[in-house]
């Protein structure tokens, strides 16, 4: 245990500063200080030392040099136990450090709110990153401070053990910058290989460099499969909670798939304003539903796409979970299920069973991909990484390439049908009647096995298929999907296009009477 006797505060951030410097100073402790938390300490009457006063030299070149010193570093960096640095400390007159106590220039925030390139420059702190360094460093003898979530505990043990830290708070507060630091130096190497001076400092879509940090949110039971290992992360500057900080009111702990399954369901029917389900199984919707007719008839519709794929199931919800759905979902076996809100009523009936995880993710639910990454996402791959801008929601023009276009109900159901296309793997194929699937074919390596797998599904389910549309992610390479669809009584297809043989489809359709939609984008999901 190192007793703290002196300590040096320069924040950016003030918030808790003053209590915690008025906290110190009542345990005895010395204060050094710099610019405007100097004044603004000492004007609630904690007695500090300019940091001037206690160097013996000036601050210089607009402030940028003021902590670099020996006297700083000195006292920061030696090792109380090493008898060469003690002699080196004593011919020089450097007093021992104990406690730093700094957070940075707020670089991200000035760059995420648009500047020069001189301005972003000049908001990269240098002394508090060398300060904090030496300090981790060093944190055998020297507590480094970078949080300050972190002051209560501090002087709570502080009171506790005669003005004393532990060896093991101090390692932990040591992590803490090292992970700071680190994320500071990626922010500024991120925004710098985005900036183009070329282009008039406009940036990048995709920068030179790209250096994402996480933070360990939990370790998992396992991963995809018992055999392999897992843990979930946050990315550190997202400023979003991963998905394991979203509430959990009931269940056991969720797995790597709840988690994957989970996140699919909340982008799902984040799509739609009506109240809105969606049935999960294996990363694929295996039953979507919107309806001005509330959550209760979303749900059953959801549930009748493939009532079979929906046993151990993941169920999302885009409006509160009322007690008469929370009654019919409690009849058969799910995982999980994860809603804005859910009615009292509703908790009372799910409490039941005991082992279903019941998530709440609050009104905004989860937002974007954000952080570092910005409006991208990223899969790696063998030595590498990719990086993409996210799919865009719906197609913005739809271009009717049929002699029949579609009527006003047709058109609404081969909307929703496209934005549900995006979260089913490629090959995929949607069959959607009334706002509604009716039946999805996924991840076939033949589109045509894809339509008769949508088909099957709907059949299977007893759902009449007659005056249904269907949604393709990809163009058609043949007319064989459209006669199919055809026989069977589909009216309407939307679809990429795009294809050499775009003649031979439309023609098919034409001879059918179906209304057929290009979309001149695609939704492959791979």
């Amino acid at each position: 245990m190192n007793r703290v006797r002196r300590a040096i505060i320069s924040v950016t951030d003030k918030e808790g500063v003053v209590e915690f410097a008025k906290e110190l100073q009542a345990l005895g402790v010395e204060i050094i200080s710099t610019g405007g938390t100097a004044k603004l300490i000492q004007e609630a009457g904690v007695k500090i030392i300019p940091i001037a006063s206690y160097t013996g030299t000036p601050e210089m070149l607009d402030g940028r040099l003021k902590t670099l010193h020996p006297k700083i570093h000195g006292g920061i960096l030696g090792v109380r136990s090493n008898p060469a640095h003690q002699k080196d400390m004593s011919t020089h007159s450097i007093p021992p450090v104990d406690m730093v106590v700094v957070n940075l220039y707020a670089f991200e925030d000035t760059v995420s709110k648009g500047c020069t390139l001189a301005e972003a420059i000049e908001n990269i702190d240098i002394g508090g990153p060398t300060m904090l360094r030496a300090a981790a460093k060093n944190h055998n003898d020297v507590a480094a401070v970078v949080d300050k979530s972190d002051y209560e505990e501090i002087i709570v043990e502080m009171k506790a053990n005669d003005g004393a830290l532990s060896d093991q708070t101090r390692y932990a507060l040591a992590k803490k910058v090292f992970a700071l630091t680190a994320r500071y130096d990626a922010a500024i190497s991120n925004y710098l290989g985005a900036v183009s001076v070329e282009a008039g400092e406009g940036l990048k879509r995709f920068p030179d460099t790209f250096t994402i940090q996480f933070d360990k949110v939990a370790d998992l039971r396992y991963g995809e499969n018992p055999h392999q290992e897992a843990a979930l992360y946050r990315e550190s500057s997202s400023g979003e909670e991963a998905i394991e900080g979203v509430k959990q009111l009931q269940g056991k702990a969720l797995s790597y798939n709840n988690i994957v399954d989970i996140s699919s369901a909340i982008e799902i029917v984040a799509e739609f304003a009506k109240p809105a389900v969606v049935i999960i199984k294996h990363n694929n919707p295996c039953g979507v539903a919107a309806t001005d007719e509330g959550i209760l008839a979303a749900y059953e519709g959801a549930y009748a796409c493939d009532s079979t794929s929906a046993f151990g199931g993941i169920v999302g919800f885009n409006s509160k979970v009322t007690k008469d759905v929370a009654e019919r979902m409690a009849s058969i076996f799910l995982e999980a299920i994860v809603a804005p809100g859910y009615e009292e009523g509703a908790l009372a009936v799910l409490g039941a069973k005991k082992n279903l995880r019941v998530i709440e993710t609050g009104a905004a639910g989860l937002s974007g991909v954000g952080g570092a990454m910005g409006e991208l996402e990223m899969k790696r791959v063998a030595q590498g990484a990719l990086f993409q801008t996210v799919d865009i929601l719906s197609a913005s023009d739809l271009n009717t390439v049929t002699d029949r276009g579609p009527s006003a109900s047709e058109l609404e159901d081969l909307q929703f049908a496209w934005n549900v296309c995006r979260h089913v793997k490629s090959n995929a194929i949607i069959l959607v009647k009334g706002g509604r699937t009716i039946g999805v074919g996924a991840g076939q390596m033949s589109r045509i096995d894809s339509t008769k797998i949508a088909l099957m599904k709907a059949a299977d389910a007893g759902l009449d298929v007659k005056g249904a549309v269907l949604a393709s992610d990809a163009f058609f390479p043949f007319r064989d999907n459209v006669d199919i669809a055809a026989e069977n009584g589909i009216k309407a297809i939307i679809q990429p296009g795009g294809s050499i043989k775009d003649k031979e489809v439309i023609a098919a359709a034409d001879e059918h009477g179906l209304a057929m939609l290009f979309t001149s984008i695609r939704h492959f999901r791979h």
